[in-house]
């Protein structure tokens, strides 16, 4: 598993859980980047990231760490939707992170729901919650990965992160300015025009999502040059947009992607400077 999100993607379990058994929370099952922050159906989209929040879900935290992602990790035995295995990324005692399989079948608009199961090795099976699924789940990643607040959204060609200069400690931050091409990391676009199988990444070429995001930057609209799968990662989102000379500057610009008649939180924000 590449490094880069491992940090956003680990989640932090301090309390132990040995031989009790798994619980999943009641509307639990959530986007794995924005946590469905402002989206009352909480749906989640077959093949993205996603956050499972429960109690005694895991007995010690872990991590993935080699593609082909397995469907097992540490003595979490499965995370199974409609008996469905999904390739797990992280597991810890109260958050449990796995890619969504891409088989689940969603509904052209709207939502269905599926049974989501934790298996421990140890303790057995949770009880199953139901969870809604539909094609689209627009996230985006955040710097503190609480679904709000910074952006993961870097400017090229120097991979900067759009915020206040030196306000990430240990990254490279500065401003956007209108003219800036960002790459957006998210999760939840929905179908791709070939997608790889549960668990593995996009060799070379990342494939394109079926549908055109719009970006917006208060509620500004940018232009598109490329959305899909980001290569090297599993479940994971790319936005290539260039800042519109429009925008507005500040440390907060609030940023969103709409895609499938869905629109992701207005809670997370880049910094735009003036040219």
């Amino acid at each position: 598993m590449n490094k880069f999100l491992s940090v956003f993607l680990l989640a932090a379990a301090a309390v132990p859980a040995f031989c009790q058994a798994p619980s999943v929370s009641q509307g639990g099952v959530v986007n794995g980047a924005s946590f469905s922050i402002d989206q009352p159906d909480k749906r989640v989209a077959p093949g993205s990231i996603i956050s499972i929040f429960g109690t005694n879900l895991a007995s010690t935290p872990a991590l993935a760490d080699s593609i082909p992602i397995s469907t097992s990790l540490g003595d979490v035995k499965s995370v199974t939707f409609n008996g469905v295995s999904a390739p797990i990324i992280a597991v810890g005692s109260q958050q449990i992170n796995v890619q969504l399989p891409w088989e689940l079948t969603a509904p052209s608009s709207g939502i269905s729901n599926v049974a989501v199961v934790v298996t421990r090795h140890s303790a057995g099976a949770s009880a199953p919650v139901q969870t809604p699924i539909g094609q689209y789940s627009p996230g985006i990643f955040t710097a503190h990965a609480n679904g709000a607040g910074q952006a993961l959204a870097l400017i090229a060609p120097d991979n900067a992160i759009a915020a206040p200069a030196g306000s990430i400690p240990g990254r490279k931050t500065r401003p956007a300015k209108p003219g800036d091409v960002i790459q957006i990391y998210a999760t939840g676009l929905g179908p791709v025009a070939s997608h790889p199988k549960d668990g593995e990444s996009v060799p070379g070429a990342a494939s394109t999502t079926i549908v055109k995001p719009v970006v917006t930057f208060d509620g500004i609209t940018g232009e598109v040059g490329f959305s899909g799968l980001a290569p090297g990662f599993v479940g994971l989102d790319q936005v290539n947009v260039t800042v519109p000379t429009a925008a507005p500057t500040g440390d907060a610009v609030p940023l969103q992607i709409e895609i499938g008649g869905v629109t992701s939180t207005k809670q997370v924000v880049i910094a735009i400077a003036a040219p």
